[in-house]
């Protein structure tokens, strides 16, 4: 949580919030084991910092990671409960501040 807290700022609030409902849908019991595979693969490709396009690289630099946060996204959306966002919601809200317009 430490270093996608230190990736906030640079990748911006829409696409924080996305990682989170990933993040807390992995953490959900009822997400079953490939799904949470996918995701841990997708969240660790995103904060570690050397990947196929260097994340400093203005306007590119989070392309790739980017590209593979959507398909995890689309592979587990099922996953991704009105529970998952409304921790995401909080975790955004303490490091944002008021996120009501994000979406």
């Amino acid at each position: 949580m430490r270093r996608l807290a230190r990736h906030a700022r640079g990748a911006g609030a829409q696409v924080v919030e996305k990682v989170l409902w990933l993040y807390y849908a992995a953490q959900d019991p009822a997400t079953p084991r490939w799904a949470r595979t996918a995701i841990y693969g997708a969240l660790g490709y995103f904060i570690l910092p050397l990947d196929a396009v260097p994340d400093f690289i203005p306007g590119v630099g989070f392309g790739d990671d980017l590209s593979l946060l959507v398909t995890t996204m689309a592979a587990t959306a099922l996953y991704v409960t009105d529970d998952v966002k409304a921790k995401a919601r909080q975790t955004m809200a303490g490091w944002f501040g008021d996120t009501r317009g994000v979406r």
